[in-house]
């Protein structure tokens, strides 16, 4: 019997779980702070546990990574580094579907010594692309080819028919994630040149992206590329670009939030009970006698703009009241996105990744790319907790059975992991489409 331990029973959770209790042999713990959630999951399975857990209680939390196989933490990416460290002395595999941050990588040598593997980044941004990615840069290299550009995109957003509000976007969780990512500054490599963007300036680089088979959305930057041309083993590229997708007038509308100020996180006394127009007003240093004429003027925009539109819909301008418990302003967006930005039982949402890969043969080039479009199941599961749990689950399947026998702190980038990943992948519907274009002699 292979006992897997997964910690937390959030959003994400169940196309994890309920793959994991599909597999002959298996046992599955889900352990969460509210056991209910846990036994939710868990649905009178025979082979799966629920379990309460606080993972503050390092004791408990240890008892149960002891007596697990191999731990998959779904846990906010803070508590990572606790659980591996358990799982290290423990000797037991882990799998996480978080970016590695310096108190995990620090872990490495630790874990090569107690032979045992932390597989993190296996979900889908990041995961998915970077098995994706690197199955064809591999693939350009065995046939003698070199790397010259790659660029990346990947968003999360409604499916055309759930498209439904001015914003193009919607939440099936707290916004405050995806607003916060708005301060994030950003760097790439552009034909060989570095391009660095300030948090503020965001928005400001912006470009339409055409989606093969699907349409035009819009590109923007997505945090520091540069380390990517290590990770993917490609340092001779001279373009290297990492960037998210949103339905056009996403990326105007929220330089405009964030010129208002409406990411800040300042603790600020008195601002519930606020009306927004109020607070706008005060934002703006308008009289608040024609607040739309003095909002436009600030962001310098036309009265008619498609920005004042929608700052007018999310109810920026009304009389409505802020949300009581808010006590910033970034609180305050965030619960009124929250209500007026939901998906509605039954709408789609779907997932959008595409790369592009320049590629060099001696004196004749290559463009490829390769694009997925998923999307999620009416009234089941949403595609972006399909393209999450599902390759962490599959890893951990791999793992225990022995078909992944690395060890240390790892990423997905090894033949051995994505090759039986995106193929198992691909089985569930979660696949790749290709294009190739001949590029003129050098």
């Amino acid at each position: 019997m292979k006992r897997v331990l997964v910690l937390g029973a959030g959003l994400v959770s169940r196309p994890l779980v309920h793959y994991l209790l599909d597999q002959e042999g298996f046992q599955v713990t889900v352990a969460s702070r509210t056991v209910e959630k846990a036994e939710d999951l868990i649905a009178g399975r025979k082979n799966g546990i629920a379990k309460q857990v606080d993972v503050n209680d390092e004791g408990a939390l240890e008892r149960l990574i002891a007596s697990a196989d191999l731990s998959i933490s779904l846990l906010p990416y803070v508590y990572h580094p606790v659980v591996a460290a358990l799982c290290v002395e423990h000797k037991k595999n882990m799998v996480t579907t978080s970016y590695v941050k310096d108190a995990m990588a620090a872990l490495d040598g630790p874990a090569r010594a107690a032979g045992v593997i932390l597989l993190n980044e296996i979900g889908v941004d990041p995961g998915i692309d970077h098995m994706s990615a690197m199955q064809v840069i591999d693939r350009v290299k065995a046939k003698g080819g070199t790397l010259l550009g790659f660029s990346s995109y990947c968003g999360g957003l409604p499916a055309p028919e759930a498209d439904t509000n001015p914003f193009g976007y919607k939440f099936s969780w707290s916004p405050r994630g995806v607003l916060l990512a708005g301060k994030n500054a950003a760097r790439y490599l552009r034909d060989g040149e570095e391009v660095n963007v300030p948090g503020e300036e965001l928005f400001a680089h912006r470009w339409p992206v055409a989606i093969e088979g699907f349409g035009a959305l819009e590109g923007y930057p997505n945090r520091d590329s540069l380390p990517y041309r290590g990770t993917y083993a490609i340092q001779d590229a001279k373009t290297m670009f990492r960037g998210t997708l949103r339905y056009p007038g996403w990326c105007e509308t929220l330089r405009g939030i964030t010129r208002l100020g409406f990411l800040d996180e300042t603790r600020r006394d008195g601002v519930a009970g606020l009306r927004w127009k109020d607070l706008v007003a005060r934002m703006i240093a308008s009289t608040g006698k024609d607040l739309r004429r003095d909002l436009a003027s600030f962001l310098g925009v036309t009265v008619d703009s498609p920005v004042i539109s929608r700052l007018e819909w999310l109810g920026l301008l009304s009389s409505d009241p802020l949300p009581q418990g808010a006590t910033s302003y970034l609180d305050a967006l965030t619960e009124r996105m929250l209500g007026k930005m939901q998906y509605a039982p039954g709408e789609r949402d779907m997932l959008v990744m595409q790369h592009e890969f320049t590629v060099g043969y001696g004196t004749r080039g290559e463009r490829i790319t390769s694009t997925l479009i998923d999307y999620g199941i009416p009234h089941g599961d949403t595609s972006m907790s399909r393209l999450v749990g599902l390759p962490a689950a599959i890893a951990a399947r791999l793992i225990l059975v022995g078909e992944i026998d690395l060890v240390g702190v790892q990423v997905p980038v090894l033949p051995q992991v994505y090759e039986p990943v995106l193929a198992e992948l691909g089985e569930l519907g979660v696949r790749f489409h290709e294009k190739r274009e001949s590029l003129p002699a050098r």
